[in-house]
């Protein structure tokens, strides 16, 4: 097979090429067929499998998670229900708002009860949260170092929460003595915490959605 042979190739009369010649056209022929059968059929069915294994992937992912969640699920009913008990006993410590009055009874009694002297307890307004309402209480005492600490673990071991913030405690104006029965001044902000009403969580929701209504307009 020569070069001359392919200059010279004439289609007409093709049945007569050398066999040399006829090979070589035929496998040109066919990679050309390769080439265009790739780019006008194959690529579109590589993409689609490209995709379909990224999309088997996906689901192999989805599949494991559920899997794991699965084998986990006695376990996970098992927090629910411990997370369930901690959240009851804890918004039992909660007053309702007909127990407001009692407890703000109950951290003056607790002041009373050590001694102390009140020259100031007023409640606050009250805020409120997602499902409770916080009450902030001004106080301020009068009384001994002893006095005062054993007030704060007073109110720190009342049935409802109750928790002292923003504490000062100074010396009286007439305070010379540094001993332990001197008379100190304490002034504290105490909050308390009382769980929302069905009426109240109404209401609450109601003014939030009429918020957002605002908003969108």
């Amino acid at each position: 097979m020569k070069l001359d042979d392919f200059n010279n190739i004439d289609f007409n009369n093709a049945g007569s090429l050398p066999a040399a010649v006829k090979a070589v056209l035929l496998g040109f022929i066919f990679v050309v067929i390769l080439a265009l059968g790739y780019y006008f059929l194959w690529t579109d069915a590589f993409t689609s499998l490209d995709t379909a294994k990224a999309k088997e992937e996906e689901l192999r992912k989805v599949f494991l998670d559920k899997q794991a969640q699965a084998v986990n699920l006695a376990g996970y009913k098992q927090q629910m229900v411990e997370i369930e008990k901690t959240f009851g006993a804890l918004l039992k410590q909660l007053p309702d708002k007909s127990q407001m009055d009692g407890l703000l009874t109950d951290i003056n009694q607790a002041g009373l009860g050590r001694g102390l002297e009140f020259e100031l307890f007023k409640p606050g307004q009250e805020t409120q949260a997602e499902f409770y309402a916080e009450m902030p209480i001004s106080i301020k005492v009068l009384g001994t170092y002893h006095d005062l600490g054993a007030f704060a673990t007073d109110i720190s071991k009342l049935s409802r929460i109750v928790t002292l913030n923003d504490i000062s405690v100074n010396a009286g104006k007439d305070v010379k003595s540094s001993n332990a029965d001197a008379i100190l001044v304490m002034e504290a902000t105490a909050r308390t915490y009382r769980y929302l009403d069905a009426d109240e969580l109404a209401t609450k929701k109601q003014n939030e959605a009429k918020i957002k209504a605002v908003g969108k307009i």
